[in-house]
Protein backbone atom coordinates (compact mmCIF):
# COMPACT_ATOMS: atom_id res chain seq x y z
CA UNK A 1 0.00 0.00 0.00
CA UNK A 2 1.20 3.25 -1.15
CA UNK A 3 1.64 6.28 1.35
CA UNK A 4 -1.36 8.26 1.32
CA UNK A 5 -3.63 6.10 -0.72
CA UNK A 6 -5.88 3.68 0.82
CA UNK A 7 -9.07 1.77 -0.31
CA UNK A 8 -12.12 1.18 1.57
CA UNK A 9 -15.55 -0.29 0.63
CA UNK A 10 -18.74 1.18 1.68
CA UNK A 11 -20.79 -0.46 3.84
CA UNK A 12 -24.69 -0.85 4.48
CA UNK A 13 -25.01 -2.89 7.54
CA UNK A 14 -24.66 -1.69 11.25
CA UNK A 15 -24.62 -2.94 15.05
CA UNK A 16 -22.46 -4.64 17.41
CA UNK A 17 -23.31 -8.10 15.86
CA UNK A 18 -22.24 -6.45 12.39
CA UNK A 19 -18.94 -4.99 13.52
CA UNK A 20 -18.17 -8.82 15.54
CA UNK A 21 -18.09 -10.17 12.62
CA UNK A 22 -15.84 -7.78 10.39
CA UNK A 23 -13.43 -7.98 12.80
CA UNK A 24 -13.75 -11.47 12.70
CA UNK A 25 -13.33 -10.94 8.66
CA UNK A 26 -9.93 -9.03 9.50
CA UNK A 27 -11.74 -5.86 8.81
CA UNK A 28 -12.78 -3.04 11.22
CA UNK A 29 -15.44 -0.62 11.12
CA UNK A 30 -14.59 3.30 9.97
CA UNK A 31 -16.83 6.94 9.45
CA UNK A 32 -16.03 9.61 7.28
CA UNK A 33 -17.97 12.78 7.98
CA UNK A 34 -17.25 16.19 7.41
CA UNK A 35 -17.16 18.90 4.18
CA UNK A 36 -20.71 19.60 4.42
CA UNK A 37 -21.67 15.73 3.74
CA UNK A 38 -23.17 13.19 5.31
CA UNK A 39 -21.17 10.75 7.36
CA UNK A 40 -20.23 7.29 5.18
CA UNK A 41 -19.92 4.37 6.60
CA UNK A 42 -17.06 2.26 5.68
CA UNK A 43 -14.99 -0.78 6.25
CA UNK A 44 -10.82 -1.31 5.61
CA UNK A 45 -8.35 -3.60 6.59
CA UNK A 46 -6.25 -2.05 9.75
CA UNK A 47 -3.02 -3.15 8.35
CA UNK A 48 -3.74 -0.87 4.53
CA UNK A 49 -4.83 2.39 7.01
CA UNK A 50 -1.58 2.07 9.08
CA UNK A 51 0.96 1.13 5.90
CA UNK A 52 -1.19 4.51 4.11
CA UNK A 53 0.25 6.57 7.17
CA UNK A 54 3.39 8.80 6.82
CA UNK A 55 5.75 7.03 9.49
CA UNK A 56 6.60 10.46 10.86
CA UNK A 57 3.56 12.34 10.16
CA UNK A 58 0.83 9.61 11.33
CA UNK A 59 -2.73 11.19 11.86
CA UNK A 60 -1.23 14.51 10.02
CA UNK A 61 -0.90 12.19 6.36
CA UNK A 62 -3.18 13.56 4.32
CA UNK A 63 -5.08 9.92 2.33
CA UNK A 64 -6.42 10.00 -0.64
CA UNK A 65 -8.94 7.16 -0.18
CA UNK A 66 -11.13 5.12 -3.29
CA UNK A 67 -14.40 4.24 -2.24
CA UNK A 68 -15.01 0.67 -3.56
CA UNK A 69 -18.76 -1.01 -3.59
CA UNK A 70 -21.05 1.79 -4.17
CA UNK A 71 -21.72 1.63 -7.88
CA UNK A 72 -18.65 3.92 -9.92
CA UNK A 73 -15.60 3.92 -7.44
CA UNK A 74 -14.83 7.62 -6.54
CA UNK A 75 -11.89 9.75 -4.33
CA UNK A 76 -12.00 11.45 -1.25
CA UNK A 77 -9.42 13.76 0.34
CA UNK A 78 -9.02 12.69 4.06
CA UNK A 79 -6.94 12.48 7.17
CA UNK A 80 -7.30 10.00 10.39
CA UNK A 81 -9.38 12.14 13.17
CA UNK A 82 -9.19 9.34 15.89
CA UNK A 83 -8.72 5.84 16.02
CA UNK A 84 -9.85 3.22 19.08
CA UNK A 85 -7.87 0.04 20.20
CA UNK A 86 -8.62 -3.00 22.53
CA UNK A 87 -6.78 -1.93 25.14
CA UNK A 88 -5.18 -5.55 25.58
CA UNK A 89 -4.27 -6.80 22.29
CA UNK A 90 -3.40 -3.18 20.95
CA UNK A 91 -5.31 -3.71 17.78
CA UNK A 92 -7.43 -1.02 15.66
CA UNK A 93 -11.14 -1.47 16.23
CA UNK A 94 -12.08 1.11 14.81
CA UNK A 95 -11.55 4.66 13.03
CA UNK A 96 -12.88 8.53 12.53
CA UNK A 97 -11.94 10.35 8.54
CA UNK A 98 -12.69 13.87 8.12
CA UNK A 99 -12.92 14.98 5.26
CA UNK A 100 -10.19 17.73 3.66
CA UNK A 101 -10.19 20.47 1.38
CA UNK A 102 -6.75 20.98 0.02
CA UNK A 103 -7.71 24.70 -0.33
CA UNK A 104 -8.65 25.63 2.96
CA UNK A 105 -6.40 25.96 6.11
CA UNK A 106 -6.32 23.51 9.39
CA UNK A 107 -5.03 23.40 12.37
CA UNK A 108 -3.27 20.32 13.70
CA UNK A 109 -0.83 19.39 16.36
CA UNK A 110 2.84 18.65 15.77
CA UNK A 111 5.81 17.67 17.91
CA UNK A 112 8.44 20.30 19.03
CA UNK A 113 11.87 19.53 19.32
CA UNK A 114 14.68 21.11 21.20
CA UNK A 115 18.02 21.31 19.69
CA UNK A 116 21.48 22.49 20.60
CA UNK A 117 22.66 22.65 24.26
CA UNK A 118 21.88 25.90 25.77
CA UNK A 119 24.81 27.91 27.05
CA UNK A 120 23.39 28.09 31.03
CA UNK A 121 22.82 24.40 30.85
CA UNK A 122 26.35 23.82 30.17
CA UNK A 123 27.33 26.29 33.81
CA UNK A 124 24.86 23.95 36.03
CA UNK A 125 21.41 25.40 34.59
CA UNK A 126 18.63 23.72 34.12
CA UNK A 127 15.87 23.12 30.57
CA UNK A 128 12.35 22.57 30.55
CA UNK A 129 10.21 22.55 27.85
CA UNK A 130 7.07 24.02 28.70
CA UNK A 131 5.53 22.85 25.37
CA UNK A 132 6.27 19.17 23.36
CA UNK A 133 2.96 19.35 21.12
CA UNK A 134 1.84 22.97 19.63
CA UNK A 135 -0.85 23.45 16.99
CA UNK A 136 -0.24 24.93 13.96
CA UNK A 137 -2.65 26.27 10.92
CA UNK A 138 -2.14 25.74 7.39
CA UNK A 139 -2.56 23.83 4.05
CA UNK A 140 -3.36 20.34 4.69
CA UNK A 141 -0.37 19.71 1.82
CA UNK A 142 1.68 22.10 3.93
CA UNK A 143 1.46 20.16 7.55
CA UNK A 144 5.49 19.74 9.02
CA UNK A 145 6.77 16.96 10.07
CA UNK A 146 7.54 18.47 13.72
CA UNK A 147 8.80 22.03 14.74
CA UNK A 148 12.63 23.06 15.80
CA UNK A 149 13.76 25.24 18.49
CA UNK A 150 17.14 25.99 18.81
CA UNK A 151 18.18 26.84 21.98
CA UNK A 152 21.70 26.65 22.37
CA UNK A 153 22.24 30.68 22.67
CA UNK A 154 20.03 30.43 25.99
CA UNK A 155 21.71 31.42 29.33
CA UNK A 156 20.43 31.06 32.69
CA UNK A 157 17.30 32.68 32.81
CA UNK A 158 16.65 33.13 29.20
CA UNK A 159 13.47 32.02 27.58
CA UNK A 160 13.15 30.85 24.05
CA UNK A 161 9.64 32.56 22.75
CA UNK A 162 7.43 31.28 19.97
CA UNK A 163 8.15 33.63 17.75
CA UNK A 164 11.53 32.07 17.52
CA UNK A 165 10.80 28.95 16.07
CA UNK A 166 11.20 28.37 12.54
CA UNK A 167 8.51 27.40 10.43
CA UNK A 168 7.93 26.93 6.74
CA UNK A 169 5.94 28.94 4.38
CA UNK A 170 2.30 29.28 4.72
CA UNK A 171 2.31 27.69 8.52
CA UNK A 172 1.66 30.05 11.51
CA UNK A 173 2.21 28.22 15.35
CA UNK A 174 -1.31 28.98 17.10
CA UNK A 175 0.21 30.35 20.52
CA UNK A 176 1.43 33.95 21.39
CA UNK A 177 4.10 35.22 19.75
CA UNK A 178 5.30 36.43 23.43
CA UNK A 179 4.80 32.39 24.71
CA UNK A 180 7.41 31.05 26.52
CA UNK A 181 8.23 27.33 24.65
CA UNK A 182 11.62 26.63 27.21
CA UNK A 183 13.71 28.41 29.95
CA UNK A 184 16.81 27.80 31.45
CA UNK A 185 16.37 27.99 35.29
CA UNK A 186 19.03 28.19 37.85
CA UNK A 187 18.76 24.68 40.11
CA UNK A 188 18.48 26.82 43.14
CA UNK A 189 15.49 28.66 41.70
CA UNK A 190 13.84 24.92 40.54
CA UNK A 191 13.62 24.21 44.49
CA UNK A 192 12.24 27.24 45.28
CA UNK A 193 9.49 26.62 42.86
CA UNK A 194 8.94 23.25 43.76
CA UNK A 195 8.68 24.63 47.75
CA UNK A 196 6.16 26.87 46.74
CA UNK A 197 4.38 24.61 44.71
CA UNK A 198 4.12 22.00 48.13
CA UNK A 199 2.82 24.82 49.96
CA UNK A 200 0.05 25.78 47.75
CA UNK A 201 -0.95 22.44 47.56
CA UNK A 202 -1.11 21.79 51.45
CA UNK A 203 -2.86 24.58 51.73
CA UNK A 204 -5.38 23.32 49.44
CA UNK A 205 -5.65 20.13 50.93
CA UNK A 206 -6.15 21.39 54.41
CA UNK A 207 -8.90 23.57 53.01
CA UNK A 208 -10.32 20.35 51.89
CA UNK A 209 -11.23 18.71 54.70
CA UNK A 210 -13.92 21.31 56.31
CA UNK A 211 -15.70 21.03 52.65
CA UNK A 212 -16.04 17.58 53.33
CA UNK A 213 -17.55 17.69 56.89
CA UNK A 214 -19.75 20.49 55.49
CA UNK A 215 -20.90 17.92 52.13
CA UNK A 216 -21.94 14.77 54.82
CA UNK A 217 -23.68 17.66 56.94
CA UNK A 218 -25.83 18.47 53.80
CA UNK A 219 -26.49 15.14 52.94
CA UNK A 220 -23.72 14.27 50.49
CA UNK A 221 -21.09 11.70 50.61
CA UNK A 222 -18.06 12.51 52.20
CA UNK A 223 -14.94 13.63 50.05
CA UNK A 224 -17.17 14.92 46.89
CA UNK A 225 -16.54 18.54 47.18
CA UNK A 226 -12.53 16.98 46.66
CA UNK A 227 -13.39 14.20 44.21
CA UNK A 228 -12.78 16.35 41.47
CA UNK A 229 -8.65 15.74 41.91
CA UNK A 230 -6.30 13.35 43.89
CA UNK A 231 -3.99 15.02 45.78
CA UNK A 232 -1.27 13.75 43.74
CA UNK A 233 -2.64 14.77 40.67
CA UNK A 234 -3.17 18.55 42.30
CA UNK A 235 0.65 18.52 43.64
CA UNK A 236 1.61 17.91 40.10
CA UNK A 237 -0.53 19.95 38.94
CA UNK A 238 0.28 22.81 41.06
CA UNK A 239 4.09 22.32 40.77
CA UNK A 240 3.90 23.00 37.07
CA UNK A 241 1.58 25.82 36.93
CA UNK A 242 4.19 27.45 39.77
CA UNK A 243 7.11 26.90 37.31
CA UNK A 244 5.63 27.87 33.90
CA UNK A 245 4.20 30.78 35.76
CA UNK A 246 7.73 31.43 37.07
CA UNK A 247 9.48 31.42 34.29
CA UNK A 248 7.23 33.25 32.08
CA UNK A 249 7.30 36.16 34.42
CA UNK A 250 10.72 36.34 34.76
CA UNK A 251 11.52 36.06 30.46
CA UNK A 252 8.75 38.34 30.43
CA UNK A 253 10.29 40.83 32.17
CA UNK A 254 13.81 40.72 30.80
CA UNK A 255 12.12 40.28 27.16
Amino acid sequence: MEVGKLEVRIRRDHGKGYAHKLREAGKIPAVCYGGGEGPIALALDPKALKDALDPEKRQNTVITMTLKGDGADRQLTVMLKDYQTDPLKNTVLHADFVRVDLTKEITVTVPLILTGKPEGVKIGGILHQVFRMVDVACLPDRIPTQLEGDVTALNMGDALKASEIKVGEGVRIMLDPKQSVAVVVAPKEEKAEEAAAEGAVEGAEGAAAPAEGAAAAAGGKPGEAAAAAKPEDKKAAAKMAARVQAKADKSGGES
